[in-house]
């Protein structure tokens, strides 16, 4: 259930807080077959589930991974999830960014989930800024360009650091995204100063002007209400200064939770429901 309050939403009797890593889960990846356009007697094998991926960017070469739903048809067209994970995540492995965040939710529900998500790593002792943030987008039309996607219904969402690289990205893309969702994440004085436009360093200006960049880019902001690690105040004062700007903004404050505000967030229908509703106009 939730309550607003000053036009914030806050999330009342949602889970505690729950362990930030959950047990390793195996997931097979599935192979379905499509008809070929070169005859009617001939198919393609098409690859679904978590599947791994590189990309390669300045002469370095990356891990990554992603989901193709187990109903994929390369006749229609796809939403397509870009997916930043936090500091605990980071490494070369291409594999830990899938055991927290998004990918266990799709895991709990993965028949149901229709969309390609896209899960890069950001190396060790990095953020999702300068390099890191452009081998995101480098995996994200890498798979735009390998599956049958909608360019009108690309999301971008990360938890924590990739609170703080959602914002971050999103404020350099401002036309990319049809919608963004930063789940307890932050904004740096000292990564904005050279933004383009450049944000002041004067910390309160910064929210102000993230605001009038992405005011045209629906937003749902998610933090826990006793978060130990990231101030839930820097989700509130982004949240006033989108409302400000007249954003299409929502923000829910999850009542209780600590630093873990993404599974009640990836678990929500309705948060589902918005985000899929979202589409990017011309």
């Amino acid at each position: 259930m939730t309550h607003s309050r000053n036009g914030a939403t806050l999330a009342v009797g949602l889970p505690k807080e729950a362990l930030m890593r959950s047990p390793v889960m195996s997931f097979l990846a599935a192979v379905i077959l499509i008809p070929s356009a070169t005859g009617a007697h001939a198919q393609t094998r098409v690859e679904t589930g978590f599947l791994n991926r590189t990309v390669s960017l300045g002469g370095q070469t990356y891990k990554y991974q992603i989901f193709v739903p187990a109903a994929y048809n390369p006749g229609q067209r796809w939403p397509v999830i870009l997916f930043l994970h936090g500091a605990g995540e980071r490494g070369s492995d291409g594999y830990l960014q899938t055991q927290v965040g998004l990918a266990p939710a799709i895991r709990q529900n993965a028949s149901r989930f229709s969309a390609i998500a896209v899960f890069p790593q950001a190396t060790a002792e990095s953020s999702w800024t300068g390099t890191m943030a452009r081998m995101a987008l480098a995996a994200l039309d890498q798979t735009m360009r390998e599956y049958q996607t909608d360019p009108a219904r690309v999301y971008l969402t990360g938890l924590s650091m990739g609170g703080n690289g959602t914002w971050y990205i999103a404020y350099r893309n401002p036309r990319r995204f049809a919608a963004i969702t930063p789940i307890c994440g932050w904004i740096s004085p000292g990564f904005w100063k050279t933004a383009d436009p450049v944000i002041p360093a004067d910390s309160g200006e910064i929210y102000a002007a993230l605001a009038r960049q992405l005011r045209q880019t629906p937003t749902w902001i998610f933090h826990g209400e006793v978060d130990p690690v990231v101030p839930v105040d820097e989700s509130r004062k982004a949240f006033a200064a989108l409302q400000s700007a007249g954003a299409s903004a929502q923000y829910s404050e999850v009542a209780g939770t600590g630093h873990n505000s993404w599974d009640p967030a990836y678990a929500s229908p309705r948060f589902w429901t918005w985000l899929f509703a979202q589409r990017r106009t011309p």
